[in-house]
């Protein structure tokens, strides 16, 4: 079993992998690559990478701008966001010449991916071999926009993964903390609300994620002097960078009127469902918060009281990452961190019952609906929907059509959740029990 899983994990990436290289040598291929590349070769080059004229510059210079080049992908690249700290880890890669540089990105993207995916099959596969097989080459095979992107969320997502496995599976502790300490450095947005896990159960796991969070803090103050050193007002440039793609249109905005609010790159965050009702960011937001806010609080007060085992701590994560996806700015490559409900929905589907076929339902659903083609097709079949002029029903339409991920991902984070809380306070009272000596019980005595 575990090499025809070995041989169907390999199939299902490399259609992803080719498809998405093809797709990347067009006019707008590995775009956000693009943007960590050329930021990273103008800091390298002692140039302020936030500030746009001076990217601009080095990214003409050096022949990285295209032909015809769309207006999204000129902003994703010229309007420099990511954290400081990823110039460290793209670094290494911006030292070499683009052509061998993005081959190298995405081979490393892939390595980690597949790895990552083969992890979280090898716990399923305890209980639910077939299932957990079926539910990875779901994901794995509809993948092609992190390969054709080369986001650096295909890395972030796959070192994630080795941390949770590292940590959960008792291997060496010192790999899970690096991995996680990169992927936080680089999307904390992404592995935010993992390592919030791990810092909330306590034991060793808190130890675990407060070691993660010195290895972080220190990557970010090397980043800071690094930067700051070389462009001493970059945060002016950043702050101005975050503001030009979060206005009205702008290719950051959760609602329709934004560049990307209609494309299979949509933002899949719960603001841009809710946008669809209310298309203002005083409302969407606070109500997006407030919906999330009260799922996570939940959790966390579950997770902080209760000491579970590892079986629980899968149930934990398949409730923490959809609400990762919801609770600010992702995107569909992002929402491939939903591997980590693999475990737990084979855990599930092994007990039976109407809450197993409701997990492999779910779960299939999510991997599904936050792919590529998917949200693709729904684009295409809402494309002349004109939400501006139409009534409440075209507008639950809409968000069914162009908005299907947020949906799922929330329905899933309630599923999840609601089996967490459950579970967790059975284990409790199974860990109480045995603790009880025999003679406490009523009716006896010590002898």
């Amino acid at each position: 079993m575990r090499r025809k899983a070995l041989v169907c994990i390999l199939l299902a990436s490399g259609i992803s992998i080719w498809w998405g290289f093809a797709m990347g040598q067009s006019l707008n291929g590995w775009v956000d690559f693009r943007a960590v590349y050329y930021g990273t070769r103008c800091l390298l080059e002692h140039h302020n990478p936030y500030s746009v004229s001076e990217l601009e510059a080095v990214y003409r210079a050096e022949g990285g701008e295209r032909p015809s080049e769309t207006v999204a992908a000129r902003q994703a690249v010229t309007l420099y966001v990511n954290m400081p700290t990823s110039f460290l880890f793209v670094a290494p890669f911006a030292m070499l010449p683009w052509g061998p540089a993005h081959l190298l990105w995405l081979s490393v993207t892939a390595g980690f991916f597949i790895l990552a995916a083969f992890l979280m099959w090898s716990i399923g596969a305890r209980d639910a071999p077939e299932v957990s097989l079926l539910l990875i080459c779901i994901l794995l095979i509809d993948c092609e926009g992190i390969f054709c992107a080369g986001n650096t969320a295909g890395i972030v997502i796959g070192l994630c993964v080795v941390a949770v496995w590292c940590f959960l599976e008792e291997r060496p502790a010192w790999v899970g903390i690096l991995c996680l300490a990169a992927s936080l450095a680089i999307k904390p947005h992404d592995a935010g609300l993992v390592w919030l896990y791990f810092l909330l159960a306590g034991g060793v796991y808190r130890r675990r994620a407060l070691e993660t969070l010195l290895v972080t803090a220190v990557v970010g103050v090397s980043a800071f002097l690094w930067v700051s050193h070389v462009a001493p007002h970059w945060m002016v440039g950043w702050r101005s960078n975050l503001a030009a793609i979060s206005v009205r249109g702008g290719i950051n905005e959760p609602d329709l009127a934004s560049i990307t609010g209609r494309s299979a790159s949509m933002v899949i965050d719960l603001q841009a469902a809710i946008s669809i009702f209310w298309d203002d960011a005083h409302i969407y937001n606070p109500a997006s918060y407030l919906v999330c806010g009260v799922l996570l609080l939940a959790w966390s007060a579950r997770t902080f009281r209760v000491r579970c085992g590892q079986a629980t701590a899968y149930f934990a994560l398949a409730a923490i990452v959809p609400l990762t996806m919801l609770v600010t700015y992702h995107r569909p490559w992002d929402a491939k961190l939903l591997m980590l409900a693999v475990p737990a929905c084979a855990l599930l589907w092994a007990e039976g019952g109407l809450t197993g076929r409701l997990a492999l339902g779910l779960s299939a659903a999510g991997l599904v609906l936050t792919g590529d083609v998917p949200l693709a097709i729904c684009a295409i079949l809402a494309k002349k929907l004109n939400v501006g002029t139409a009534g409440i029903g075209a507008k639950v339409l809409t968000v069914v059509l162009l908005r299907p991920a947020s949906l799922i991902l929330l329905t899933m984070c309630i599923f999840y959740l609601w089996v967490y809380l459950r579970r967790a306070g059975s284990d409790a009272q199974g860990a109480a029990a045995q603790a009880i000596p025999a003679w406490s019980e009523p009716g006896s005595k010590p002898e």
